[in-house]
């Protein structure tokens, strides 16, 4: 059966069993990229003019579209009021950067957050124009938006972003507008490798620094942990054998973390335990994922 879907070709193989053996500063075995998904504000709602409810709450209970969802838009309201900054509190006292996927319109909405990504030298990475789902687009409104997003970053955090992560999954075109909008040194728009790689957009070179959703809080609210214990195991164990796999070819960790889910005290205490714990294996480099990308560059470009 044949269909026609277009868009980029699947590859199945990757490096397979010829890593490449990056040099991460320090001589750390691991990269940790810690990501905070701020979307809040962005998200789909009656209060956007969207005339239906986001479903992405704390609990999968949909309301049906002829209300407003005033439940769900509170637990949003909380990662951006509170849950934001235990965050970047926590992330503060231990003394790491860390990138935003940043939705623009949730940093338009909260200009402190914007401040603070400034201040402490965070990374903004376009997550967006809003929160959407972009492959619904046709390709003149995702350019539209494209350029919207990094116009409004660039306004809000002072510097225009480099990096791009779409809502879940990108369209079949998300590749080749970034490529041709220009400025951008990576995508994050796929999860299938531990280490950053090269495809080919047109004549471009493109590099895709692969992102992850098993070391990721959306698992709270999925069913996936049921408790904090649960995402600091994971993540506990997983680091143990990357570090491991690292002492011959160094490897890449992504963390994923949303201020509405991770914000919460509780959870948040798994964050800052963990870090403690990747901090006392000395085998660790907690980088944004642009100095990821200018380190995979510099060195295999």
């Amino acid at each position: 059966m044949t269909n026609n879907f277009s868009g980029p070709e699947r590859d199945l193989v990757g490096y397979g069993r010829n890593l490449p053996k990056v040099n991460w500063p320090g001589r750390a075995k691991v990269a940790v990229s810690i990501v905070v998904n701020y979307e809040e504000g962005s998200e789909q709602s009656f209060a956007n003019n969207d005339e239906l409810n986001e479903g992405l709450g704390e609990l999968n209970r949909p309301v049906d579209t002829q209300y407003r969802d005033l439940a769900t838009e509170s637990v949003y309201e909380y990662g951006s009021r509170a849950g934001i900054h235990r965050i970047m509190r926590i992330l503060k006292s231990h003394g790491i950067r860390c990138t935003f996927f940043a939705a623009a319109v949730a940093l338009e909405k909260n200009p402190s957050v914007a401040e603070w990504i400034r201040e402490e030298n965070h990374e903004p990475c376009a997550h967006g124009w809003r929160w959407a789902e972009d492959w619904k687009l046709s390709v003149d409104e995702q350019r539209a938006r494209i350029k919207m997003a990094v116009e409004s970053i660039q306004q809000t955090c002072g510097q225009r972003p480099v990096g791009w992560y779409s809502r879940w999954m990108p369209s079949i075109n998300t590749r080749e507008l970034l490529v041709e909008e220009g400025g951008f040194l990576y995508d994050s728009d796929a999860y299938n490798d531990d280490l950053p790689y090269y495809v080919n957009v047109g004549n471009t070179s493109h590099l895709v620094v692969p992102y992850g959703l098993t070391y990721n809080d959306v698992r709270y609210v999925s069913g996936n942990f049921s408790a904090p214990s649960d995402f600091f195991e994971t993540c506990r164990r997983a680091l143990d054998l990357l570090i491991k796999e690292g002492e011959e070819f160094p490897k890449m960790m992504s963390i994923g973390l949303h201020p509405r889910w991770s914000g919460q005290a509780g959870r948040a205490s798994a964050l800052d335990e963990f870090i403690e714990y990747a901090k006392g294996t000395g085998d660790v480099w907690f980088a944004t994922r642009r100095e990821i990308a200018e380190t995979w560059n510099a060195q295999f470009k």
